[in-house]
């Protein structure tokens, strides 16, 4: 069964912290992970379309000027997402402007006619088909325009009626909204279905990302509002343009009771697809901001919502701050989307990379320094870039400059879309060696060492930037006090070019060789409250830190995404900071709490701000990181951060 696009199944109810509370089903929670914690996919995902094809679930979105073009996503459980390729490559110089806020727009994803196919919008409306979403995709195929549907406009999507017929939906400024079927060839037919009446008085706003379902003989036609948010519902049992055949049924979400709720006002959904248990579930766009605590910079970043009928209307369950009851499907071992630790050990990038532009994508080699990857920047610098996903990580790199070439340097970076806010952590090997942090004006300097390579570590803390460097990638130097990153996180001028944060690696004045790179250090401190996924947790306030502790009788859990544990035998045992009144014993885990691994049992002593630590079983490479703290008592044992710890000299 294939579907573009997903009633409630009952969870246990909230408390004041939206936690679910204990009742006859409660041990699942606890010692299982049957609960998710939105966002699904953390950072930048404008625009996202849903494709349900058997037991596999697809996701593309608006890549704009973010190349190689059009990342496709494959999950098995809505929850749990992983790349798995793109559909443009950054030499498609004739049809694609390369500059912020233009790129490829829409990305919607279907299967009709025996192929897969992707419909985007790039100075005209365009497709390429493939016969596996991974690729490859053949030459986009421009789709022909006519004179009574007119301009083809931008963030259309497809729609597959009952009997296998596709339409295309139709969007172009504001007023526009139209309805025309596609042939075997991928182009319009028929005649043009004309729903211009539904936003003659731009009720809606824009009207804009327009999907469709069907269910019990309706279709349901979903216009979005605008990029600040809004998402509207319409029915009819038939596909017309006669506007008395439709009801407008509002809104399309439930309220939001949830004053912790950080995603307000979700909207841009993709076409809500059913699951076998007959529950139905879509994603949606939101931007991210409680009060002034703005994340917005990060862009829209996706949500899974399920879906609701009351008799033959629906509704978006409302966004919530707290852990949701996962939809009834197994994950198949995916982690959570995190950014990806890269060794530059392979022939070719991995598909979780990108680029600002098609100069700094043909800047990059993998072969020239086998194991390294190096950059090669022209007048304007080059640069190597994933989504930023999180709140709290550390990247570390280590940087090779030749030093025939002085003025030669680079490190890390942290970039909004147009890279008109960012953040700089480099070597600058020149006549006074040195390590620099910039940020806007912001300028923290140290003298180091002149030699062949430099360790660089960028520590972000929320809203708050430290770098670090050092001569053997094991005993750190801080480089100055932190800086702040608020110019970055916030609301971003035109929308940061509808796009989000990215981090990775920079190059400027010559070549610069990095033999890796890794987002979330496992040996740098990982604050609890940065958590991906928990239940049973809550926060608290630790002095100058925000700590967590389980907040029932019956334990909890909590998962920190994408931790890089190093090579084989080289992480020996793990320490974490915090307190405990009567102590116990905290379980950690790899990948997940029953198919997972046990790593780990920590013996948390009574007393405050104590560092207690445990031998590590044997673990390498990138994982998901799960502590379960013990049952009994509530808010007994308190975690501020947690280390890996390598075996001592």
């Amino acid at each position: 069964m294939i579907q573009n696009g997903l009633a409630q199944q009952n969870y246990p109810a909230g408390q004041a912290n939206h936690q679910p509370v204990a009742d006859t089903g409660a041990a699942r929670f606890y010692s299982g992970v049957n609960t998710y914690v939105n966002p699904v996919l953390p950072g930048d995902h404008p625009d996202p379309t849903l494709l349900k094809v058997g037991d596999d679930f697809y996701h593309c979105g608006s890549s704009f000027h973010f190349n190689p073009y059009l990342p496709i996503y494959h999950s098995k459980d809505l929850v749990h997402w992983k790349v798995i390729g793109r559909v443009l490559t950054p030499s498609n110089t004739g049809m694609v402007t390369d500059r912020p806020g233009a790129g490829v727009w829409q990305g919607a994803i279907t299967y009709f006619y025996g192929s897969y196919r992707i419909y985007f919008s790039s100075n005209g409306q365009w497709f390429a088909k493939a016969s596996s979403p991974a690729g490859p995709w053949s030459a986009p195929v421009r789709v022909r325009e006519n004179v009574r549907t007119g301009p083809l406009g931008y963030d259309n999507s497809i729609f597959v009626d009952d009997d296998g017929k596709p339409y295309m939906l139709i969007k172009n400024g504001q007023k526009v909204n139209r309805i025309q079927a596609l042939g075997q060839d991928g182009q319009l037919t028929d005649t043009v279905i004309n729903l211009d009446w539904m936003n003659a008085g731009l009720q809606y706003s824009w009207a804009e990302g327009p999907v469709m379902c069907k269910r019990n003989g309706y279709y349901y036609y979903f216009p979005a509002g605008d990029v600040s948010g809004g998402q509207y519902v319409l029915r009819s049992t038939t596909l017309t343009a006669d506007s008395s055949k439709w009801e407008r049924l509002g809104d399309f979400f439930k309220p939001i009771t949830d004053p912790d709720n950080t995603f307000p006002r979700p909207n841009h959904i993709s076409a809500p697809v059913q699951l076998a248990d007959g529950t139905w579930w879509t994603i949606g766009q939101s931007y991210e901001k409680q009060g002034n605590d703005d994340w917005s910079g990060m862009g829209r970043q996706t949500s899974l919502y399920r879906v609701v009928w009351e008799g033959d209307r629906p509704w978006g369950e409302a966004p919530v701050s707290g852990p949701v009851v996962k939809p009834a499907l197994d994950n198949n071992n995916t982690p959570w989307r995190s950014v990806h630790t890269d060794h530059f050990d392979s022939d070719s990038l991995g598909p979780w990379w990108h680029f600002l532009s098609q100069r700094a994508a043909a800047a990059y080699s993998l072969s020239q320094r086998k194991g390294w990857l190096r950059l090669s920047p022209d007048s304007a610098g080059a640069h190597l870039l994933q989504k930023e996903t999180d709140h709290y990580y550390t990247a570390v790199t280590r940087v090779s400059v030749d030093a025939r070439i002085p003025e030669a340097h680079g490190g890390i970076y942290l970039t909004n879309g147009k890279q008109s806010a960012f953040a700089r952590l480099y070597y600058d090997h020149n006549n006074n060696p040195r390590i620099v942090l910039q940020l806007d004006t912001a300028i923290r300097e140290m003298p180091c060492r002149k030699g062949k390579d430099v360790w660089l570590k960028l520590e972000r803390q929320g809203h708050q930037l430290t770098g670090f460097f050092s001569a053997d990638g094991k005993n750190w130097q801080p480089v100055g006090p932190p800086v702040s990153a608020t110019s970055i996180d916030k609301a971003q001028p035109d929308f940061n070019s509808w796009v989000g944060t990215s981090v990775g690696l920079f190059a400027e004045k010559g070549p610069v060789d990095f033999r890796f790179f890794v987002c979330k250090d496992g040996f740098s401190r990982l604050p609890a409250v940065g958590s991906s996924n928990y239940y049973g947790i809550r926060k608290i306030k630790e002095a100058e830190e925000t700590a967590v502790t389980n907040s029932t009788v019956n334990g909890g859990w909590l998962m920190i995404s994408g931790v890089d544990f190093g090579t084989a035998g080289e992480a020996k045992a793990v320490e974490i900071v915090g307190r405990a009144t009567k102590g116990g014993k905290l379980e950690l885990f790899t990948d997940d709490l029953e198919l997972g691994r046990q790593i780990a049992v920590v013996q948390v002593k009574p007393g405050n701000n104590k560092l207690h630590t445990g031998s590590l079983r044997q673990v390498s490479g990138q994982h998901d990181l799960f502590i379960r703290f013990p049952a009994g008592t509530s808010g007994d044992v308190i975690i501020q951060n947690i280390r890996l710890l390598r075996a001592e000299k």
